[in-house]
């Protein structure tokens, strides 16, 4: 069985082809700068170790399918269109209709298209994609697989706001959370890496890249995660404030001037650690920190705090936490983040080891002392492999 994994953006398209018997990448690209004069095109094949890259006119996401599947069987991943079982799609809000992942027809594009509201910047791009993939291929089955949809399982005192109720019934206003196809793919494997079943592990998953999120999970689900109604509360992030007085924003349209596009725009763009020290980059962050530049220092000093507060949260709410789980770039690869934000959290159970942690770490890898009673695993996430399996579970008919 292979399974094309597509995740369409608003001018680019990232590909990864999985044969679903042992899980292997096949071969991934992506498309970038599509509509402008010159794309970039970058094709890899892990089995050959071969790499194509070009740049080249690509008007549109149809000429861009085009150019990704004549290319998958131009080097052999596929040998003919019909050969894919099915291709997954990652689409970033699913609302509170979809809990689960669902095979594509016209009634779940309109609500994906009704849903746009809610996700303006990602939702049309996701669509594009879908229908892109569906002319090309008619007769292959598409499945939208969605960031949200695994924070349903969160209850009402954890999802919604304290706002006048009809808010919710007319404008859905609610929490949503994103992130949770890497925070589901995060907390399964680590529930297999501790032997405990993946019903019953007890986690906090901290997935840290240039957005940022933070779950918790009890038994498996999703109760709780801090981005919310968009992708703009909860954590420090690269260029997203996080969590904010409401009221700052009525501050600044009367003091400042600021309309509310503008507003939307510093806190979404010109903000995070981009706005604290000028850089939204954690690796130039760091490099400047250890220069001794104030800035920097202050900039992860925040990232870190935040990050306690809500592991703090967050163990308050599970009572028993079985592990603590480190993912994205930053989570993944920041050594000095790790380290400072489990610095002062041995009261609570959390003891990192610094020899462990000081270690590269190309797989899911426990970074606690032995005597921790909360493990600390640093767990490369793979998100597209996580759509490729509820793909399949989806045409198996287990969703």
């Amino acid at each position: 069985m292979k399974i094309l994994v597509i995740n369409s953006g608003s001018s680019s398209i990232k590909y990864k082809l999985f044969d679903m018997e042992d899980m292997k990448s096949l071969a991934s690209g992506l498309i970038e700068n599509i509509g402008k004069k010159t794309s970039s095109f970058h094709h890899k094949d892990p089995l050959s170790g071969s790499d194509i890259e070009r740049d080249l006119p690509v008007t549109g996401h149809k000429q861009g399918f085009t150019l990704m599947m004549d290319t998958l069987l131009e080097t052999g991943a596929i040998t003919d269109i019909s050969s894919l079982s099915a291709m997954g799609h990652r689409v970033v809000h699913g609302g509170k209709r979809f809990k689960a992942p669902v095979l594509v027809d016209k009634e779940v594009m309109e609500t994906i298209r009704k849903l746009i509201p809610l996700a303006p910047l990602h939702n049309p791009a996701n669509l594009t994609g879908i229908e892109a993939a569906m002319k090309l291929a008619p007769d292959t089955p598409q499945v939208a697989v969605f960031d949200t949809a695994f924070h349903q399982t969160m209850p009402k005192e954890a999802f919604l706001y304290a706002l006048p109720r009809h808010l919710y019934d007319k404008f859905h206003v609610r929490r949503y959370g994103f992130h949770g196809t890497s925070h589901s793919y995060v907390s399964r494997i680590a529930a297999s890496f501790l032997n405990i079943h993946t019903g019953h592990i007890n986690c906090i998953s901290l997935h840290l890249g240039n957005g940022a999120s933070a779950t918790a999970i009890k038994n498996g689900n999703s109760i709780d995660t801090s981005m919310g109604l968009t992708p703009l509360e909860g954590l420090i992030m690269g260029t997203r404030s996080g969590d904010i007085d409401p009221a700052i924003i009525f501050y600044l349209a009367r003091v400042a001037g600021l309309d509310i596009r503008e507003i939307d725009h510093v806190l979404n763009f010109e903000s995070g650690l981009l706005g604290i020290c000028g850089e939204n980059d954690m690796r130039a962050i760091t490099q400047k920190a250890k220069k001794g530049d104030p800035l920097a220092e202050l900039a992860i000093d925040m990232f870190c705090h935040r990050l306690k507060k809500y592991i703090g949260a967050y163990t308050a709410i599970l009572q028993r936490v079985d592990c603590l789980i480190f993912t994205g770039g930053i989570g993944e690869n920041s050594q000095l983040i790790r380290l400072k934000t489990c610095s002062g959290l041995e009261h609570m159970g959390i003891l990192i080891d610094p020899e462990k942690n000081s270690k590269p770490l190309p797989e899911i890898t426990a970074i606690n002392k032995t005597d921790s009673p909360v493990k600390i695993l640093v767990a490369p996430t793979d998100e597209e492999l996580e759509i490729a399996r509820q793909t399949r579970q989806v045409l198996m008919g287990r969703h």
